[in-house]
């Protein structure tokens, strides 16, 4: 067995995707999507491996859309799940990370590897998976709030050095890097449709920030709490206006790497909300909050995009 773990594991991603069903008897009660494979004869979550170069969440809203044929509104991280994969060469471990997702308009196809999807109340969804590991994942989205908001709190990009920015530092632009990485973010956070896009008054994190309003066409708004001159004045303020904007859909707001760790300790603290024991925020990154109304109750981390 020990030998069986150090082996290299194998990667994939899924999405439990969930819908409101207005028309049942419970009003809005939660349906979840199965997808039954002929070859397993089996009901479980969409899910599969990662394709090269791809990560894992990119994997995850891919194989929802192939297995299913519907768009998903990613949400919060329901985490991951890990096992020993059989095959013919011995086991390896495989881990499958997951993610709460929304349906959004699309239609089932049948194909060789899916025939058949079922949309289940929640509460039956349970007996008829298949495989123990989904139902894990399955206690987890019932088990936390169903309609939550995301923040997306992104740092600025690469925007060279400060030593040797001899004008106004708030005009200080992004470097080369810093504009890949603004393209790499747009291409992450437009999948979660922002419907309001704020940034601290520095030029460095507006340009972050463009790619993304362009792609979305979500306006920019500039506001001076977000921004190292403006956040230590004003703190109390800064996480009130991160709260509002959690009252529609997911939001972006972009700040400084002198602003962020203390504004998500205090919305971590006033939660009661742990932060991760390597909590970083290199330029470039984003922390996903995960609210409840204006609570906040999860948070997850992404890495800056590579090139």
């Amino acid at each position: 067995m020990d030998e069986e773990l150090k082996r290299p594991e194998i990667r994939a991603a899924g999405g439990l995707l969930w819908r409101r069903n207005r028309r049942a008897k419970a009003a809005d009660e939660i349906e979840v999507v199965l997808i039954h494979r002929p070859r397993y004869d089996d009901w479980s979550l969409p899910k599969g491996k990662l394709e090269p170069g791809e990560t894992a969440f990119e994997a995850a809203l891919r194989e929802v859309w192939e297995e299913t044929g519907y768009h998903a509104l990613p949400g919060r991280s329901l985490g991951r799940v890990r096992y020993l994969k059989s095959s013919r060469n011995g086991a390896r471990p495989k881990v499958t990370s997951f993610w709460a997702m929304r349906a959004g308009p699309g239609a089932f196809e049948a194909g060789n590897e899916v025939d058949r999807i079922r949309w289940t109340p929640l509460a039956e969804a349970r007996d008829l998976l298949t495989y123990p590991t989904d139902r894990e994942i399955l206690g987890r989205f019932a088990g936390q709030p169903v309609d939550t908001r995301l923040l997306l709190l992104v740092r600025h990009g690469s925007a060279g050095q400060r030593s040797k920015w001899k004008k106004d530092d708030r005009l200080r632009p992004l470097d080369a890097k810093g504009k890949e990485q603004a393209s790499g973010l747009a291409r992450l956070l437009v999948r979660f449709a922002p419907g309001h896009i704020i940034s601290a008054d520095f030029v460095r994190c507006v340009q972050t920030v463009e790619p993304l309003s362009e792609s979305s066409g979500v306006p920019v708004v500039e506001d001076s709490l977000l921004s190292e001159l403006g956040y230590p004045r004003h703190r109390n303020a800064a996480v009130g206006l991160l709260r509002g904007l959690t009252n529609g859909g997911a939001a972006v707001a972009c700040s400084q790497g002198d602003v962020i760790p203390d504004l998500l300790g205090r919305l971590a603290e006033a939660d009661r909300v742990p932060l991760p024991e390597d909590f970083a925020a290199p330029k470039g990154s984003v922390w996903s909050l995960c609210f409840s109304g204006s609570k906040l109750f999860a948070m997850e981390y992404f890495p800056p995009p590579t090139a």
